[in-house]
């Protein structure tokens, strides 16, 4: 059973940062893509920034230039930086991991919530 393991969520002030952490279970290189999405209340979750195995990002347009995906293959571990946080920023965090077998449904962390002041 995969295990997606977060850390780092919290509160912080409008223009302030924050940095996520996501462990996986195995090896990362175990996935096809890894990356983080968002889910505020009463809104559908969504994928804001995702990292492929081969290293390729791909970011929402609503946290680019602003959000920072990347990896540690020796600590096997994705992050997200966060930077100039937004209010509407808000939202529960989730590490998510793309199996290679394209059936199989996606997986998840927990999620870790992201609160941003004003």
């Amino acid at each position: 059973q995969v295990q997606l393991v977060e850390s780092g969520g919290g509160l912080v002030q409008a223009g302030g940062s924050l940095r996520l952490s996501c462990a996986p279970s195995g090896s990362m290189l175990s996935f096809s893509q890894m990356g983080w999405a968002r889910q505020a209340p009463g809104q559908n979750r969504e994928l804001v920034a995702t990292m492929t195995s081969g290293g390729s990002t791909n970011y929402a347009d609503s946290v680019k230039g602003r959000f920072t995906v990347s990896r540690d293959l020796a600590k096997n571990t994705v992050y997200l930086q966060m930077n100039s946080l937004k209010p509407e920023d808000t939202a529960v965090y989730y590490c998510n991991a793309r199996s290679w077998r394209v059936v199989l449904p996606d997986y998840w962390g927990q999620g870790t919530q992201v609160t941003v002041s004003s």
